[in-house]
């Protein structure tokens, strides 16, 4: 059962992007909606929807041209440690061990080495690497990577986990893996997360509730669906299906 504590509310967003000088186009138009405290919120959308811009805003990296956009009441103004983002592309140290990598945050933070080392090993225990803390990134294959960058984002303990489109560059095997491993990740350390993807599968499996953007620029929240659907998931169940078809119908897709 999702918390009725709102920790991101989002009121009438709307972002327009400057090009050449003068040109407005418009990304995002009169957004508003809100993401409970523990709450897995996934945002569903095809490319060219808005729905990173939406994300990015939340995450402090961008301002809306008009709304607001609050955590726990206090408007964001920038990026802030209660939010961590964790983006497609996978943003390692390629000079740094995994251990390193996962340590560099909480040393920035303030964090003793002695603190640093027994927080990383946790979160990279927790992800499924113990054993890899002194491989470098390009010993690593691509979920391998993503992980590093979710224990990354966990060791730092926002209260708001954003993920872009994490697994979009990784092969379909390795991506089922990968969400399965972030449900279990979610389950055993639940913190509000904000889930982007353009995969009405990955949506369904991982969502408790999903949010659909129109196809088009400016972005628009289409249609709000609840995911009452037992964890762990099995996209091979009626209920999966059915719900999977009416989003596709909804969405104008093809099956």
């Amino acid at each position: 059962m999702i918390s009725s504590e709102v920790q991101i509310r989002c009121e009438n967003v709307s972002k327009e992007f400057i090009q050449k000088g003068t040109q407005r186009v418009p990304v995002l138009h009169d957004i508003s909606l809100e993401v409970h405290k523990q709450e897995l919120l996934v945002i569903l959308g095809p490319g060219q929807s808005g729905k990173t811009t939406l994300l990015r805003i939340i995450a402090g990296l961008e301002k809306p041209t008009s709304g607001t956009v609050t955590l726990n009441g206090k408007i964001i103004e920038g990026p802030g440690p209660d939010r961590c983002l964790v983006f497609q592309s996978y943003m390692l140290f390629p000079w740094e061990t995994v251990l390193s990598n996962v340590e560099t945050g909480l040393k920035l933070n303030g964090f003793s080495s002695k603190e640093s080392r027994e927080i990383a090993d946790y979160y990279l225990d927790m992800v499924g690497l113990k054993g890899f803390e002194n491989y470098y990134p390009h010993q690593l294959s691509g979920g391998m990577k993503q992980r590093v960058g979710i224990a990354r984002a966990y060791a730092l303990k926002p209260q708001i986990l954003l993920l872009d489109e994490p697994f979009g560059q990784l092969d379909a095997q390795t991506r089922l893996f990968m969400e399965q491993e972030t449900e279990r990740i979610w389950q055993m350390e639940k913190r509000t997360m904000i889930f982007v993807t353009n995969n009405i599968d990955e949506a369904i499996f991982l969502a408790d509730r999903i949010i659909t953007m129109e196809d088009k620029l400016p972005g628009r929240i289409s249609k709000t669906y609840d995911v009452p659907l037992p964890r762990p998931r099995d996209n091979m169940d009626v209920r999966f299906l059915e719900l999977r078809k009416t989003i596709t119908e909804a969405q104008k897709l093809t099956l």
